[in-house]
């Protein structure tokens, strides 16, 4: 049947899908063990929530099942791309993924401290950051005392190397 036939307010806008934490193209999914089960408790959460989907109509209950499968969609991708990276297996002496780090910003005296974790695991108010960070990418590979250089832009910064542990 042709669209021309079709009532004006039978016609459905696909519900918007939120993506999920940028990955650059080629990079690999690396994520901690906690980061892993953090993602296959979200996947069990979802499919809990798609079995009990409570709607007031079909439309409204059909939009929620597509916005819940889109969902499992990206998250299914994730773990099946997901490459596990335990921290204990990692150099004690030199920062890399899963390490916990101290810093200090020699420019302005801050002292900071943060987890090197997976793209879906980072929460800034957790103290977690990506591995692809800006400046996890500036600390990686350095020891305890180095100093790495963080280019932003026009300002550079100096930072040390306190801690790190895993």
């Amino acid at each position: 049947m042709s669209r021309g036939f079709v009532k004006e307010g039978d016609q459905e806008e696909p519900p918007m899908i939120p993506p999920r934490a940028a990955l650059p193209p080629g990079v690999t999914n690396y994520v901690t063990p906690g980061g892993l089960e953090m993602l296959r408790d979200e996947l069990s959460q979802l499919e809990s929530e798609r079995m009990n989907i409570q709607a007031e109509n079909d439309t409204e209950k059909r939009r929620t099942q597509v916005l819940i499968d889109g969902k499992i969609n990206l998250l299914t991708e994730r773990l099946n791309t997901a490459r596990l990276l335990k921290p204990e297996d990692q150099p004690e002496d030199e920062v890399r993924f899963g390490a916990k780090v101290q810093l200090k910003n020699l420019d302005s005296g801050q002292i900071q401290e943060f987890q090197i974790v997976g793209v879906d695991e980072a929460d800034i108010k957790m103290k977690k950051i990506a591995f692809v960070a800006p400046v996890a990418r500036a600390i990686t590979g350095k020891k305890t005392g180095e100093v790495a250089e963080l280019n932003l832009g026009n300002e550079t910064r100096r930072l040390k190397i306190l801690k790190i542990t895993y």
